[in-house]
């Protein structure tokens, strides 16, 4: 192999983004980058948050992966999109820009069964560490205002006003300032917190973690030995027996080898399971069965694949915009406001999220998405073929425990009904309109509907569990594969419990613990 490095990392994700430049801090580490995609941070696309919600319509050719995952019998057959982005920054340059750590109740799971390095303590230090707020708190011991990433409350408006009152009349529950402050995080809020600059352009994980340490052609600046190559697509993790000793990669229209001194890193998001399988780490029997050489028979690998639930709820408007003074308006707020809330399935623990509503408001309309954080179905990955470039078998599993489904059906009856009833008492010209109150007083329309309506978010997680072997795991507490030497995966694929929130903020964390402990040896 003509190419030698220290650590080569696959994926520019936040877990990708994160590592490179914590292991190439210290100048006698040589890091290669690698990243399927393009550099577009100066792409208006990207960089301006006023596109946000139309980057998959509009640009998915460019920026995201081409994938479909298969039909789900739960949500009668309908199928969605096995994508995320496929540029520098990974999911973080094409997301929503949501800001959302993991609360306590998530983290205390991850620390009873992966040790103290993953715990609640060690995260809100890590949170505080990398974040730069710009925005109003309730606890400023809890934020952190020196750190690389730029985080923004935005500006309110009337609607979210109006929208949050009606959550807040309606569960009863207290309205709040700062959902990441860890002794408010549920509860109906007026702002989100978005990972934007101060002027509400998008903030990446390339933009605040590669931008001031490389060059335009992805060289390390001022000593440092990193190199970055975009438009480069990782095809398989190269052994020498059981240890880990390299990659092989599509670059330019050629392949290439690189070797990797000390490890090679997996920070590949939605792609890691499929690349660890492509590699001879996975079911022995399915890895045979496609011609693969098996490295280590692990039947988990691809297996519990979890994402949130999606569906909305609409209200027709019937009236003009609110009028609002100039210099008022946010234009990339992005979002009416929203809330964490409850698990509504009874004997649920009510001080723990379970919910979380997003508000929306165009012209026409308000919808409020509707997001259920502890679903109880599972899918997997699996591979065609040895073709490295063939997209895999993804089978989301949306709804195939009934008890999703039930949870669902509760969000709307327990909180979308009220909310509905409460808006309208404030301003009779708010409608709901899809569904109906007749719908939602309708168990088998309501059931209906809810599948009809399914959406689907980027939430992909646990597809390579983080956890002992004999309870599903692929890596250890540390991130190294079972079976293998010096090969960690790193990125959301390893998440041992479902996160309640959006996550991106957990790969950064994965990510940095990683990271901190190779550094440490």
């Amino acid at each position: 192999m003509g190419l030698e490095f220290d650590y080569i990392i696959i994926g520019s994700g936040p877990a990708g983004t994160i590592m490179a430049k914590m292991l190439s801090d210290n100048k006698k580490n040589s890091v290669l980058l690698l990243e399927a995609g393009g550099n577009h941070d100066q792409n208006d696309a990207i960089k301006n948050s006023e596109h946000a919600f139309e980057l998959e319509e509009k640009y998915y050719p460019q920026f995201f992966w081409q994938g479909l995952g298969i039909p789900q019998p739960g949500v009668d057959g309908h199928s969605f999109e096995w994508t995320t982005g496929r540029l520098l920054g990974g999911g973080s340059s094409i997301n929503g820009e949501q800001y959302v750590r993991p609360t306590a109740a998530v983290l205390n799971e991850w620390e009873s069964l992966l040790g103290p390095r993953w715990s609640y303590d060690k995260a809100l230090e890590f949170f505080k560490k990398i974040e730069n707020y710009n925005g109003a708190t309730t606890n400023p011991t809890a934020r952190g205002d020196q750190g690389p990433i730029d985080i923004r409350l935005v500006e309110d408006s009337p609607v979210a006003e109006q929208l949050v009152e009606a959550i807040e009349k309606a569960t009863l529950i207290p309205k709040i300032l700062d959902y990441n402050d860890p002794n408010t995080p549920m509860g109906p809020f007026i702002s989100w917190q978005l990972y934007q600059h101060p002027k509400g352009e998008r903030e990446s994980a390339s933009t605040a973690f590669l931008s001031d340490i490389m060059n335009e052609k992805g060289k390390g600046v001022n000593g440092r030995k990193l190199v970055v190559y975009w438009n480069t697509t990782a095809l398989r993790i190269l052994f020498d027996d059981q240890c880990a000793e390299g990659v092989e990669f599509l670059r330019a229209g050629e392949y290439v080898k690189a070797k990797a001194r000390k490890k090679v890193i997996v920070s590949a998001g939605i792609n890691s399971a499929q690349l660890l399988m492509l590699s001879g780490i996975g079911p022995a029997s399915l890895l045979k069965s496609v011609g693969i050489p098996v490295i280590y028979d692990n039947e988990n690998v691809g297996k519990k694949l979890t994402n949130h639930t999606l569906n909305f709820a609409v209200f027709s408007k019937n009236h003009p915009p609110i009028q609002v003074k100039h210099g008022e308006t946010d234009p990339n707020a992005l979002y009416a406001g929203g809330a964490f809330l409850p698990d509504p399935i009874p004997g649920a623990d009510q001080c723990r999220r379970g919910v979380q509503l997003v508000g929306f408001d165009s012209e026409e309309s308000l919808s409020i998405a509707i997001i259920y954080l502890h679903p109880k179905s599972t899918g997997s990955i699996v591979i065609q073929s040895k073709d490295p470039l063939q997209i895999p078998l993804a089978d989301e599993g949306f709804l195939a425990n009934p008890d999703d489904l039930e949870a669902i059906k509760n969000i709307y009856k327990t909180y979308i009904k009220p909310i509905a009833e409460k808006l309208m008492a404030m301003d009779p010209t708010y409608e709901l309109v899809s569904p109906t109150l007749d719908i939602i007083n309708d168990d088998h329309e309501l059931e209906h509907f809810i599948k009809e309506d399914f959406g689907h978010n980027h939430h992909h997680q646990g597809s390579l569990r983080m956890g002992p072997l004999e309870a599903g795991g692929v890596v250890d507490s540390r991130g190294y594969v079972y079976g293998v030497k010096n090969l960690i995966v790193a990125d959301d694929s390893i998440v041992p419990y479902v996160v309640d929130g959006n996550t991106s903020a957990p790969a950064y964390f994965i990510g940095y613990t990683i990271a901190n402990y190779l550094l440490s040896r």
